[in-house]
């Protein structure tokens, strides 16, 4: 795992989240046309623009190196930064930090080859190809529980034929080449496949609830899907280290932008509640009210602070197996909880297409779900708790 070390004052810090801040504000949330929410190719127009504005004020991706065009953040530093390019629908796009492309590069800088590098990892990074990392299978395959793997992938005199069945694949309707998980004899294992192999095959966009599309959901076959030798990413067999390698820093990830998001829908709700009135009061000042704004502030305050401690362990080389996944369950939780708030607050109108409150909770929502269910973890940290003798 790669680690960065800060070259920034705390002025020239400050300035740069300023920057962004101002960014997101003056570019990226004008730009959010709620009416084309579902309209993948203008979403991603719109967002290919933002990047080259972007990139002109000096804004990049955030984990990536300046050599490759990015910010070369700390995981700390990434707090702040990630948060702020949440706010908007738009801005991860912009800022080429939006799932899947930033927990592949993550995972691609550790693991890939120099001919994997230069094939893949180096086009990603300048934003000349798109990914997808292809995992998840339906019923009775893999989801929760990697055990389940179900996918194939024999070793030939030439390279890999790879068998199998894939779904929910996020970014996979626009991307040119997957990740795809596969059991060889060693185990579960990683293989770059470009999404033009013959036998690699998209049955269909599994349609969701979540707004301004990022590459859809795909559903995926694999059938006698032949690849070459170098296609194997890492060590064979060792896929499980590789896929927990790729999550913790994209739950962190997620975390960072979720927050941003909640925080921009609590925002709107206030200043809703500072101008609506009900019963010859403003909303502001009846205590319900006040009690949700509240309980937001401080759901966030917490949020906030738990994924700082996580980004300082990285940023110290430690594991962060369990403390990731106390991280993702209260975050996603907590996020949700804020934005639920938010459009409660604002009555019909935060249910309405008018404003943006009902799209940020449905973008909140599966977070709960993604990168592991909240029920999982809290599974796995209770077993980590009780059978390695961890204090609370």
């Amino acid at each position: 795992m790669r680690h960065l070390a800060s070259t920034r004052s705390p002025d020239e810090y400050t300035a740069l989240i300023d920057n962004l801040k101002d960014f997101i504000d003056s570019e990226v949330i004008p730009r959010e046309n709620l009416s084309a929410a579902h309209d993948g190719a203008e979403v991603r127009r719109t967002a290919q623009e933002l990047n080259a504005l972007a990139l002109a004020r000096g804004l990049g991706a955030p984990r990536t190196r300046r050599e490759d065009g990015g910010m070369a953040l700390t995981w700390t530093e990434c707090c702040a930064y990630l948060e702020q390019a949440g706010r908007s629908f738009l801005g991860p796009l912009a800022l080429r930090c939006a799932p899947p492309t930033q927990p592949d590069v993550f995972a691609l800088e550790s693991l890939a080859s120099p001919i994997q590098r230069e094939r893949y990892l180096l086009p990603l990074l300048s934003g000349e190809r798109a990914s997808c990392f292809a995992m998840t299978e339906p019923a009775p395959g893999v989801g929760s529980d990697p055990r389940m793997l179900a996918t194939t992938a024999r070793r030939t005199s030439n390279g890999w034929v790879i068998n199998g069945h894939k779904w929910f694949i996020s970014g996979a309707m626009r991307a040119d080449f997957a990740i795809v998980v596969a059991k060889t004899d060693a185990g579960p294992s990683w293989f770059l496949v470009d999404m033009d192999t013959p036998g690699f095959r998209i049955v269909r966009d599994i349609p969701t609830m979540e707004p301004f599309d990022i590459g859809g959901h795909a559903e995926i076959l694999l059938e006698e899907c032949a690849v070459p030798a170098e296609a194997l990413i890492g060590e064979e067999g060792k896929g499980l280290a590789h896929s927990q390698l790729r999550l913790e820093g994209a739950r962190l990830f997620h975390c960072m932008r979720y927050i941003g998001l909640a925080s921009r829908a609590m925002s709107i709700a206030q200043d809703y509640a500072l101008r609506r009135e009900s019963q010859g009061t403003k909303l502001a000042d009846h205590q319900m009210v006040q009690a949700m704004v509240a309980d937001a502030h401080i759901q966030l305050y917490a949020a906030r602070h738990i994924v700082l401690d996580v980004a300082r362990r990285l940023d110290e080389g430690e594991s962060i197996r369990h403390h990731s996944s106390m991280a993702k369950v209260f975050v996603s939780e907590a996020v949700y909880k804020v934005a639920d708030s938010a459009v409660q607050i604002c009555g019909a109108l935060g249910i309405s297409e008018d404003i943006p409150l009902s799209m940020i909770l449905r973008m909140l929502r599966p977070f709960r779900i993604y990168d592991g269910a909240s029920e999982v973890h809290r599974a796995a940290i209770a077993r980590r708790a009780l059978h390695h003798g961890l204090t609370p």
